[in-house]
């Protein structure tokens, strides 16, 4: 028996399962050093939705906060969270780019890389895991832990031994639902152990209120280190409380040996911190045993629910709980994390929302049953496969050996924009989203002016569309999603700092009205729409165009997933009324087709 180590999630995982990934480095710093005192195993302060976040919700450069957080923790190992091949984004990158990524990371201050993959495809981790250890640093690799008929501790254990051979300096069982049972735990850390010499890490979220309870089992059954979170931001869909766990093994064998009264001074200052993202609290981030039945993990539970309310839709939240176990089966019962989560899920959606399981396939569903993403745990519903890619081969390699070298592309693309090459990767990740943030930080405005979009045509609201303000001194971003009337009223949906909000207006003016308006609702045949609020990705047709019913018009963008647009019939596009980037709300013409 020896202490247990600890790593603290307070300034990732945690306030990414709890507040939407919405904390700001400068929420961050000014508790740094109390932090850098405690003596943990590590922080994890970096990677999963933290990066996306950053840029596409608080203009804040992802980069620029690790060095800061580097600069203000200087005595302590800071880790991240790694998607194998994915890196931080949604697609499998060429293996120059995750080279690369995991140099600059090393290089600007990460110490553990946490890699994983979502379908527990260990061929996905190869790249990641040599870089790391090229780089000098900790590699840790990881087993997503999920139930199914497949998933049996032999195999956890085989997986274990593969990630040994691959170089990894420690093993995680990283349990990304709260779907791990104390006596499970046990079983699972017991076997492990036996047939693998290394140091091995229990991350477990709260979710269905059984993650401090399995720690403590892993603990007795020989795990070295636990992942916890302050009890500010602990608990519910986030992780057990780092003073609950340091006070349960106090004066053991397994004795922490941290702080409680500086443990309490931390938990203070993240309670006052955290009322200021009350607006990113949600109703679905308690503690629920449901979860050992939906298999929804925290960060999902979040995005459903914000995807459902852009619906109106909020009420249908547990027949999409329903549905997704009936998604995952179909797909080979792959591990619910990003990017599966998200593929999952929002298929799940879909197959809700529209009445007709999966009228609509999203184009990650696609890409997933022709073997983009790995190889499913175990077989894929054969028709279903049919439906959503026919003929099309299936690859059963390594999805990156397709992929050609591409950060050169990628350089010569962003062009100047980039100042440095963790520009570059920015790019890499979040193409859209990073050029336009660079775009705002070399015209000075990322944190001052408003963004306005004003339409041009006659069908479109002449009214700013995004635009960001700042109330006594917190900055919002502030985007209309759609609008409708009901009642003599404006209804408006809105997203403040991406979380969607529904409000009525009364018209003061005739200019008011018409902004409101926005484009005419479908009505006809030949009148096509989107079936979820998002953003225009990709116009694949041009006026003019003869078009066959059921053919590809429009990609759009929802959830972090991307979903083509159909023809409702066959005949000519006689108009076209979006553009990439372009919002978009169900109901409204896109596309006519006469």
């Amino acid at each position: 028996m020896k202490a247990i180590e600890v790593t603290d999630l307070t300034l990732r995982d945690a306030h990414q399962s709890l507040i939407a990934t919405r904390l700001r480095t400068e929420d961050m710093l000014p508790i740094c050093a109390r932090l850098d005192q405690v003596g943990y195993w590590s922080l994890e302060v970096w990677g999963g939705a933290t990066f996306d976040a950053c840029v596409r919700f608080l203009k804040e450069d992802p980069w620029a906060r690790l060095r800061q957080l580097r600069a203000a923790l200087p005595n302590s190992r800071l880790q991240m969270l790694l998607r194998g091949q994915n890196l931080l984004g949604y697609r499998h990158y060429a293996d120059d780019v995750v080279q690369a990524f995991v140099q600059r990371a090393a290089a600007n201050g990460i110490d553990v890389f946490r890699v994983f993959d979502a379908l527990n495809d260990l061929r996905n981790l190869e790249t990641a895991m040599t870089a790391v250890k090229a780089a000098g640093k900790h590699a840790q690799g990881t087993i997503c832990y999920t139930t199914s008929p497949v998933h049996k501790p032999q195999l956890f254990v085989e997986q274990a031994k593969q990630l040994r051979d691959m170089g990894a300096d420690s093993i995680a069982i990283k349990d990304m639902a709260g779907l791990l049972e104390p006596f499970a735990t046990f079983d699972v850390v017991s076997a492990i152990k036996a047939e693998v010499d290394l140091p091995l890490v229990i991350h477990s979220h709260q979710t269905a209120g059984l993650g401090a309870l399995c720690q403590l089992k892993a603990i007795e059954a020989g795990a070295d280190r636990i992942d916890t979170a302050i009890s500010s931001f602990a608990g519910g869909t986030s992780h057990p409380a780092t003073e609950s766990q340091v006070a349960a093994l106090r004066h053991s064998p397994y004795d922490t040996g941290l702080d409680l009264e500086l443990l309490a001074e931390i938990a203070d200052y993240f309670r006052e911190v955290r009322k200021k993202y009350h607006q990113f609290e949600s109703e679905f981030t308690r503690e629920d045993v449901g979860v050992q039945r939906n298999q929804v993990p925290g960060g999902m539970m979040s995005n459903l629910a914000n995807q459902l309310k852009e619906q109106n839709a909020l009420h249908r939240i547990h027949e999409v709980f329903s549905e997704i176990p009936r998604v995952r089966e179909d797909l080979g019962y792959p591990p619910l994390v990003t990017p599966t989560s998200q593929i999952v899920g929002t298929q799940a959606v879909y197959n809700v929302l529209s009445g007709e399981r999966y009228k609509t396939i999203t184009n990650e569903v696609k890409r997933y049953l022709q073997g983009g993403y790995g190889k499913p745990p175990t077989a894929v519903n054969a028709r279903l496969q049919q439906q959503a890619i026919g003929n099309e081969p299936v690859n059963d390699g390594r999805p990156a050996d397709l992929l050609t070298p591409e950060l050169q592309r990628l350089r010569l693309e962003i062009g100047e924009l980039a100042q440095n090459e963790e520009d570059v990767l920015t790019y890499a990740m979040f193409p859209d989203l990073a050029r336009d943030f660079f775009q705002q930080r070399a015209a000075g405005t990322l944190q001052a002016e408003a963004l306005e979009a004003v339409a041009t045509d006659k069908t479109a609201a002449a009214v700013a569309t995004e635009f960001l303000i700042d109330v006594h001194g917190e900055k919002y971003e502030i985007a209309i999603t759609g609008a409708g009337q009901e009642g003599g009223k404006r209804k408006l949906y809105l997203s403040l700092d991406g979380m969607p909000e529904e409000v009525s207006i009364e018209p003061l003016n005739e200019y008011v009205a018409d902004a409101g308006r926005g484009r005419k609702r479908a009505t006809e045949p030949g009148h096509v729409g989107a079936a979820m609020p998002g953003n225009i990705v990709e116009v694949l047709v041009s006026v003019g165009d003869v078009v066959r019913a059921g053919q590809a018009l429009l990609v759009t963008e929802a959830m972090k997933m991307e979903t083509e647009v159909h023809a409702s019939i066959g005949g000519e596009i006689r108009a076209i009324h979006v553009a990439k980037g372009d919002r978009v709300t169900p109901g409204e013409v896109l596309v006519e087709i006469g």
